[in-house]
């Protein structure tokens, strides 16, 4: 039985989060190559025996080369409340990304604007404001070493397109893989080592006083021998190789 790109961290009535592989589409573009969307759908069809279209929204997205946690709406009260929580910026992301320079401190906060080239689909990073950009700011923190390459955790405030990736450069810090903004060379199937790991938000439909309201979910980095060395870092942060969820 062939694979599946995807793994599902949580599903209820009204979301459904996975952790998907890198090499995946989120949604579809110009290639028309299969997207998780619809093989998304294809699932929730087939376990719920639903007849017709099957109703899923898509909330956010990921980058074709990236991995890691995508949430999924499967009513429309919830897709509506959903996007306004990362409209209001209401949902904690935590991304992990590998690189092979030592970014210039081991916590900061980095602000910076965006102006994106939609036909090149890549973004250029200004230290200042410019005529068509978009304000972009994340926090990060250095994790550890390994075979020199350093693991960066990233926590992103603002949510634009390629915002990790560009500004990660911006420092001399391109992400392993990402060719697009620096990195000398690209790696199998052209994945790319940033990983969105973890996300923390309260639950846009049940109700205060709900025990598992408040969600926290953590997606499994990929399995690849070059992650899983990270995991080993520490033990009681890295040692969670497969998907776990903890409810709050």
């Amino acid at each position: 039985m062939k694979r599946k790109p995807y793994q599902v961290v949580y599903e209820d009535n009204h979301l459904l989060i996975v952790n998907k592989d890198p090499g995946i589409l989120v949604q579809g573009d110009r290639t028309g190559d299969v997207t998780l969307l619809d093989v998304l759908k294809d699932y929730v069809k087939e376990k719920y025996n639903k007849p017709g279209e099957v109703f899923l929204g898509l909330v956010h997205r990921l980058d074709r080369p990236v991995s890691g946690l995508v949430v999924f709406a499967r009513t429309s009260k919830a897709l509506e409340r959903m996007t306004e929580l990362f409209r209001k910026r209401q949902i904690q992301k935590t991304y992990w990304a590998v690189v092979r320079q030592k970014p210039p401190k081991t916590a900061d906060k980095l602000v910076n604007w965006l102006v994106k080239d939609e036909q090149k689909n890549q973004v250029t990073v200004y230290d200042y404001e410019v005529p068509g950009s978009q304000k972009a700011e994340l926090s990060y923190r250095l994790l550890g070493r390994i075979n020199e390459h350093y693991l960066i955790e990233v926590s992103p405030i603002t949510g634009r397109p390629h915002q990790i990736r560009s500004q990660l450069a911006h420092i001399g810090c391109p992400i392993r893989g990402d060719v697009k903004y620096g990195y000398d060379r690209a790696v199998a199937d052209k994945k790319i080592y940033l990983h969105a790991r973890r996300l923390y938000f309260i639950h846009p439909v049940k109700k205060a006083g709900t025990p598992d309201r408040a969600i926290i979910c953590r997606a499994g980095v990929p399995n690849d021998p070059f992650w899983e060395e990270f995991l080993e870092l520490d033990d009681e942060i890295y040692n969670d190789k497969n998907i776990d969820i903890t409810y709050e």
